[in-house]
């Protein structure tokens, strides 16, 4: 059995504050190809690279995105200080437009993009998904919008993007059904989520990712599962991996 792709769960999140360029670029200068970043909205519809609506968890403001405006962002640090105390002083909230620059240094690379629900439940699918493609076209056709909301990312193939990926909020028959009529690229799923007693899964178009993965065993055993990517925070530690590292590629 081939062995997974690895996809970096929002850059090395493991040693840098998530979703920032540091986090992004140090994952992508250790060899990473495939990352995942999530992008949610400011109060004036700027797309920053962020994973929680309220900011509190990775910043320490107990503020939301969506009431914010871009440029009130600049004094806001994201240094995670219960994970990395007083290490990252100078780590802001980047730009999608930032974000994307940084990929265009690495041609090899590909761009997991999770458009978070927050930002379509604010400005609508219209709004958002026009946003996302004219800023990511320089390297659209290296990219895969990956979210939760199905009509999103369906919507999504007639604005721009050639590749779309659905996040699994179960793994059960409903889910089957709705995968089968939107028929992603990628499927997405916790691991968690996947019974025990399974030994196979759901045949389709699309190839299979899990996240949170930071064991080389388990990534073994997803693969022989059907699984072909597995995220993980932990991207370096994985690509040194002996069993993955002639494999391996970082990611949404």
């Amino acid at each position: 059995m081939d062995q997974p792709t690895l996809i970096a769960h929002r850059g090395y999140a493991k040693k840098f504050p998530e979703n920032t360029l540091v986090a992004i670029n140090a994952a992508l200068k250790a060899g990473a190809k495939c990352i995942e970043f999530d992008v949610q909205f400011t109060k004036d519809a700027i797309p920053v690279v962020l994973h929680d609506a309220n900011l509190k968890r990775t910043t320490g403001t107990n503020k939301r995105i969506t009431s914010m405006e871009f440029a009130k962002l600049g004094d806001i640090l994201v240094n995670e200080a219960k994970i990395h105390p007083k290490k990252f002083a100078n780590v802001g909230i980047p730009t999608l437009a930032s974000v994307i620059e940084l990929f265009q240094q690495y041609p090899n690379s590909h761009a997991f993009v999770e458009i978070k629900q927050e930002a379509i439940d604010a400005f609508g699918i219209e709004t958002v998904i026009k946003t996302l493609a004219k800023i990511c076209e320089p390297i659209i056709d290296r990219c895969t919008l990956i979210g939760h909301d199905s009509l999103a990312l369906r919507c999504s193939r007639a604005m721009g993007f050639q590749s779309i990926g659905w996040i699994l909020k179960k793994y059960d028959e409903e889910s089957m059904i709705t995968a089968t009529e939107l028929a992603p690229d990628v499927l997405f799923c916790n691991h968690t989520k996947i019974p025990k007693n399974a030994t196979s899964l759901w045949k389709g178009p699309w190839k299979w990712a899990f996240y949170e993965v930071t064991d080389a065993r388990h990534a073994i055993e997803l693969s022989d599962m059907g699984a072909a990517y597995v995220e993980t925070m932990a991207i370096v530690e994985m690509l040194k991996s002996k069993r993955l590292k002639k494999h391996a590629c970082v990611e949404a």
